[in-house]
């Protein structure tokens, strides 16, 4: 069942990324992220107060448990890596082709391996070294297709940003395994999307706010509030997922990560993106080392 809710994620997150490009088109980054992430806070709500004022929700999976004051700093810390990764990633998203940025970011389960590896002391697998090898070679090639339409990792700070927010979200992934272990996974997704509603509402309020009017307006689009919605979506997905004792967290983020075919079709088939065959190869690849990490974990 986990693996079911595995790909449901995925595809929830592919048309997450969609929407995110479309919501960014010639809009304002940080209000378009913070009205997203009120919007989710208000859809998680409604599971909050049943759960804290109806004993019949208890037995549901929408459930919100009570945690301890500890863990809600680690939650906080949480928020604190998520929002980061997202900064740099909406910036990124905004300003590259969607073919680039999305699959580049696709990569992260493979810096999830890697950093269980030098973190956790876990070792490789051959096919895990081979997924992995796959993978890096692919990631070095979109480069070189992000060279192609001006975009290099040494010159252009928007696919700085798109590496930085793959690798914070790396971070991020290595969390969850040590936060799931004590947290339940629904009182993870509904506290630390509070504590970035309210992060971001700081960061909005003292950075964008003041030079609203000297930098690109914000827009309401209906697409920022399917972000939320589908957003919030995909993550209960994958918590669900790793609240299975036999649920493997490298083959749900590796699963999850596929859904990148999405954002990749919609940049070909709607935004007529340029240098679809090497990306196609490229995205090939990506792919095939997350079949090569799913076949090392089995």
């Amino acid at each position: 069942m986990w693996l079911l809710f595995s790909f449901i994620s995925a595809l929830l997150l592919g048309i997450y990324d969609v929407a995110k490009k479309t919501s960014l088109h010639q809009n304002a980054v940080i209000p378009v992220l913070q009205t997203s992430i009120l919007i989710s806070s208000l859809i998680l709500t409604p599971f909050l107060i049943l759960s804290r004022f109806y004993p019949g929700f208890e037995s549901s999976i929408f459930f919100v448990p009570t945690i301890e004051f500890h863990m809600h700093l680690k939650l906080i810390l949480k928020a604190v890596i998520v929002l980061t990764s997202w900064l740099f990633a909406y910036f990124a998203i905004k300003h590259l082709p969607i073919t680039i940025a999305s699959p580049i970011k696709a990569t992260q389960p493979v810096w999830v391996v890697l950093g269980g590896v030098l973190i956790f002391s876990e070792s490789l697998n051959l096919y895990q070294s081979i997924g992995v090898g796959i993978t890096l070679f692919s990631f070095f090639l979109f480069s070189f297709a992000g060279k192609k339409e001006g975009y290099t990792v040494t010159d252009n700070k928007w696919m700085i940003f798109i590496v930085l927010a793959t690798l914070t979200g790396a971070v991020s992934g290595l969390y969850d395994k040590y936060l799931l272990r004590d947290i339940p996974p629904v009182s993870v997704l509904v506290y630390y999307t509070y504590y970035q509603a309210i992060i971001m509402g700081i960061i909005t309020l003292s950075l964008w706010y003041p030079t609203r009017k000297k930098t690109t307006p914000f827009q309401f689009r209906w697409s920022i509030a399917m972000i939320a919605l589908f957003l919030m979506s995909a993550d209960f997905a994958y918590f669900y997922a790793l609240s299975y004792q036999d649920s493997m967290i490298t083959i749900v983020s590796t699963i999850r990560r596929a859904g990148v075919i999405v954002p990749f079709m919609y940049g070909a088939f709607v935004l007529h993106d340029k240098n679809l065959k090497m990306k196609i190869v490229d995205l090939i690849g990506v792919i095939i080392g997350m079949i090569f990490l799913y076949l090392g974990t089995k």
